[in-house]
């Protein structure tokens, strides 16, 4: 499955580094999406790995990723996969 990142989860004053909004695409219940892998690849070939906490709106969730995504990730495609057991 496959998500684009829309930006970092920010308020008016404030910006969460380590968390970020991802739109996903194909989806109506985001819901079942918690707890899902999330993996990102930038173009040096470094590898980051999320993990879906909770929706945000009907299309988007919130992933936690850790370390933190460089700036130059939003917009970028993701992809998600669930938990492995």
């Amino acid at each position: 499955m496959k998500g684009r990142i829309f930006g970092f989860r920010r308020g008016s004053k404030t910006q969460n580094p380590n968390q970020v909004i991802v739109y996903v695409e194909g989806v109506d219940d985001v819901k079942k999406l918690i707890g899902f892998t999330t993996e990102y690849k930038d173009k040096y070939g470094n590898t980051y790995i999320g993990r879906v906490i909770r929706h945000h709106g009907k299309h988007e969730v919130r992933v936690v990723f850790v370390p933190n995504l460089p700036g130059q990730a939003p917009g970028d495609i993701v992809t998600l996969r669930p938990p492995s057991p």
